[in-house]
């Protein structure tokens, strides 16, 4: 299946109007028309991603036809993480999931170290991980505190880490240890060996760049294969 069709699926499937995928992804809707006959010869990760955002489809299904077709959204995470505690007996279709809370995981200044919080452990579908290609031995979950990854990954969001992913994919989210910091990050290959840092807030968070002679500090945790997403109440101030 060539892009263009994976991208006319991806459309179609949404239920979505091309004009409301425009709106979505922030483009006219001849792009999106062009996206679909297949006369746009390449898509910005950002389109990609925009794409998986409004549709639900992997953005790295969609650009390379790799890795499961859909993502894995907030409401089927909480419908697979059971809510009992962690001394109840697992189905035979789930495992307990170690959380790493007690040294978060941070978007932003990071922390020294990361620790297994004692006896905090939340519930994972085998499904849900088959679907996302994960080995339940090499999954974790961690907090994300700070604002660097918004609007993707919003303060306070739960992440899923596979530690059997450590290989670079352009594009996808990483969570990684820069310099004894703890970071989460998009990752990218560049030209001679250097590796490019990108935050979801890059407005605010510019890109980091690693020179070869640099990528000693930087090791690569596993890439985030799922994240929940937090709605941060927005409080009035009545005076």
């Amino acid at each position: 299946m060539e892009r263009y069709e994976r991208i006319e699926k991806a459309i179609k499937n949404s239920g979505k109007q091309k004009s409301q995928i425009a709106k979505e992804c922030g483009v006219a809707n001849s792009a999106v028309s062009q996206w679909i006959s297949g006369e746009t010869k390449s898509l910005k990760p950002e389109n990609l991603f925009a794409l998986e955002n409004s549709t639900g489809f992997s953005a790295r299904w969609l650009a390379i036809g790799e890795g499961p077709e859909r993502m894995v959204s907030e409401i089927e995470i909480r419908e697979r993480l059971s809510p009992r505690g962690s001394h109840t007996p697992a189905d035979s279709d789930e495992v307990y999931v170690p959380v790493y809370k007690e040294v978060e995981l941070s978007a932003e200044a990071g922390t020294t170290a990361i620790q297994e919080s004692s006896g905090h452990q939340i519930r994972f579908a085998i499904s849900t991980l088959r679907e996302c290609g994960v080995q339940p031995e090499n999954a974790v979950a961690a907090h994300v505190t700070g604002t660097s990854m918004e609007p993707r990954i919003s303060e306070g969001s739960t992440i899923g880490i596979d530690t059997g992913m450590t290989s670079i994919v352009d594009g996808e989210i990483y969570a990684i240890d820069h310099d004894d910091m703890l970071r989460v990050k998009f990752l990218y290959r560049m030209p001679g060996g250097s590796v490019r840092l990108r935050s979801g807030n890059s407005e605010e968070h510019p890109d980091e760049i690693l020179k070869p002679k640099e990528l000693g500090s930087l090791k690569i945790i596993g890439m985030v294969f799922w994240w929940s997403t937090v709605r941060r109440k927005r409080i009035a101030t009545l005076r």
